[in-house]
């Protein structure tokens, strides 16, 4: 009859029956199941909302120290990396797996991490996550960490102040590598310091390689931006502080130095060392006494190296 070739189960002309379909009857969907939160439709690379923001993100003109650059989610990739930062806390908002992806136990342990800490888990097709990578090496996944924020110069000095102990700070000049402002950001954690100031341009920030090398130190410790680091270090000077610049040739060795007063320890780049108005708001220039014929130390060493030592006076 005419009407038959609609009724339910009516045979198409390959042999199969209308409606049937060819899968896993959604059992891998179903392990990766969304858990928490589905990230803001501004916070997933494949929506229109996403690219329509990043895009008024470029246009915009950054003022003030904490947004005096465009900001916004960015995203690690490759399994390893986004292992690490799972582990390491990185506060992520959502866990990317490309559909049809090879799982193996870098991918299940991924997937556990962020659904115990409630880390939306999405399940997308490959060309989203091809659209995050320049070169498309992400493995299948990706790790959304959001926009970091940053302190105001002058609360991270009142605070400092408010902590019951004389202020510990670490300023950065010159640092361009965000693996080393990471692991100054677990040495100040560590040592007992109070937070770290970056300028607003021509320097690392605080992006996921940085919350990575900082062990998670980053969602404990304070970091600020400084519009005018110059300007922010002459007015901690004014309100008590001692600024202490690092170099190997300073006027001062780190076994004559007191720093269990309020102290703010500057640190410049391996190559050019502290900018000549940095240099000269200082206080005093410290170098660190080596054996052998090491000329310099990396910068982040420097730093820990003179953070333990000055931690190890204020126990006394």
């Amino acid at each position: 009859m005419a009407g038959n070739s609609k009724r339910k189960g009516a045979i198409r002309k390959d042999g199969t029956k209308k409606g049937q379909t060819v899968g896993s009857g959604g059992q891998r969907r179903r392990g990766l199941e969304a858990r928490g939160a589905t990230p803001k439709a501004v916070d997933r690379p494949y929506h229109p909302a996403h690219k329509r923001a990043k895009a008024a993100s470029k246009s915009a003109t950054g003022r003030g120290g904490a947004r005096a650059r465009d900001e916004g989610p960015e995203y690690v990739l490759g399994r390893n990396p986004v292992v690490e930062c799972l582990r390491a806390g990185v506060p992520a908002t959502a866990l990317y797996i490309a559909t049809n992806s090879e799982p193996d136990e870098r991918v299940a342990e991924a997937v556990k991490i962020a659904g115990d800490s409630a880390i939306s888990i999405l399940e997308v097709g490959k060309p989203e996550l091809d659209r995050l990578s320049t070169n498309g090496m992400h493995q299948g996944i990706a790790l959304q960490v959001p926009e970091y924020q940053y302190a105001h110069p002058d609360d991270l000095m009142a605070e400092a102040k408010a902590s019951g102990t004389p202020p510990l700070l670490v300023a950065l000049d010159n640092i361009t590598d965000p693996r080393n402002l990471g692991a100054v950001i677990r040495s100040v954690a560590a040592f007992g310091g109070h937070g770290v100031v970056i300028p607003a341009r021509r320097s690392a920030s605080v992006t996921a390689v940085a919350w990575r090398t900082s062990a998670g130190a980053a969602a404990r410790l304070p970091v600020a931006r400084a519009t005018n680091l110059t300007r922010t270090l002459k007015d901690w000077a004014d309100s008590g502080a001692q600024l202490v610049g690092l170099d190997a040739d300073g006027d001062v060795t780190l076994d004559d130095y007191d720093g269990s007063g309020p102290t703010v320890i500057v640190v410049g780049s391996e190559g050019k060392g502290l900018s000549r108005l940095v240099r000269e708001s200082c206080d005093s220039i410290l170098s660190i006494p080596m054996a052998g014929d090491v000329e310099s130390l990396n910068a982040s060493v420097a730093a820990g190296v003179v953070l333990a030592e000055f931690a190890r006076q204020r126990r006394r």
